[in-house]
């Protein structure tokens, strides 16, 4: 039984993030229309945003402290953070240490301005051209976007850790009875959990209960009626790509402890949470979220070393064969819709 709830835990943090993508790609998909490849980019560039936050927060001055001596008996140089000069060493040490968290409110806009750019500048000229064009364009733009990453910021993986007060693992086990360390779990991972829940939550609240989040659902199910009616709806769709592309970029930001960044770390993940949306059925944002958090738990049960060794290599292609049987059952997915995809 510790078994299962473990392995059940350990889907938890990357199914988030595959129900995170795969809602935002729902919503493109939803109201654009579009088939967006490039959405994991967006995700990397979230997860970079964090990174680039931490390097600023680190740079620094050298200072001269009269009081110590170095090897040679010299003044010795010391690196004093920027944030330590201006906030006193304390608070300096507590921003740096806090910088994924705080990486939240650079990328939120850096976000919202990279998906206004995307989508004007590129995607709105494919609206109506054929999925597989879009499919096209939008996977070379993400090659485009990592290897641009990939030039800044070089190929290998950059450590961007945690703050230190989430540092560590919690004892899941002794909360519900089992013995001490059967099953523990660690903080960040479980704020990954809660935070992704929370986006998910707003997300559908936005859509469900704000009279922006009404017409756009309206639009998405008759864009035309709408547009009759004299609302300016491709403004409000093109809102909606920023927000999508905010949230994989939040979805990026707070995954960083968990993974460290790469450049092709988008892509890793695009691939997975189309996937899921298809799993979810195309056009549906609850079929997107519940196929994500099934898989990622399911990805996480498949890693078992007990069950890697009756059937090596399962762990790699299990979210492939459960899609094909999904999809074989149920051509349009767990929740999908009838129309979409289907011409």
């Amino acid at each position: 039984m510790d078994a299962i709830l473990l392995q059940i835990l350990n889907g938890l943090d990357k199914g988030s993030a595959y129900a995170l993508i795969a809602m935002g790609l729902t919503l493109i998909f939803g109201t654009l229309g579009v088939v967006n490849f490039a959405h994991g980019a967006l995700f990397m560039i979230g997860a970079f945003c964090a990174v680039t936050l931490q390097k600023m927060l680190n740079l620094y001055s050298v200072v001269i402290d009269p009081e110590k001596t170095d090897f040679l008996g010299n003044p010795l140089k010391v690196e004093v953070p920027y944030v330590a000069s201006w906030f006193g060493e304390a608070t300096g040490q507590m921003i740096i240490n806090w910088s994924v968290p705080l990486a939240i409110l650079l990328a939120i806009p850096v976000m919202l301005a990279v998906g206004y750019i995307m989508e004007r500048g590129l995607i709105k000229h494919f609206y109506k051209r054929p999925h597989a064009d879009q499919i096209l364009v939008t996977f070379g733009l993400a090659i485009v976007l990592q290897e641009i990453v990939k030039a800044f910021f070089g190929a290998n993986p950059i450590p961007t850790p945690a703050p230190d007060l989430f540092k560590g693992s919690f004892d899941f086990g002794l909360l519900i009875g089992f013995a001490e360390n059967t099953i523990i779990y660690p903080y960040w991972r479980l704020i990954y959990f809660v935070f992704s829940t929370a986006i998910i939550a707003m997300v559908f609240s936005f859509l469900q209960f704000t009279t922006f989040g009404m017409v756009v659902r309206a639009g998405m199910a008759d864009r035309e009626t709408v547009g009759l009616l004299g609302i300016n709806i491709d403004r409000r769709f093109t809102l909606m790509f920023g927000i999508a592309a905010a949230v994989a970029g939040l979805a990026g930001v707070m995954y960083t402890p968990i993974n460290p960044p790469n450049y092709h770390m988008g892509m890793d993940f695009l691939v997975l949470s189309f996937v899921v949306v298809v799993v979810g059925g195309m056009g549906s944002l609850p079929g997107a979220v519940l196929a994500g958090f099934l898989l990622g738990v399911l990805e996480s049960f498949a890693s078992m070393n007990e069950v890697k060794s009756l059937l090596p290599g399962i762990d790699q292609i299990i979210i492939y064969l459960v899609a094909i049987a999904i999809l074989l059952t149920r051509p349009r997915g767990l929740m999908g819709r009838a129309g979409v995809m289907e011409e």
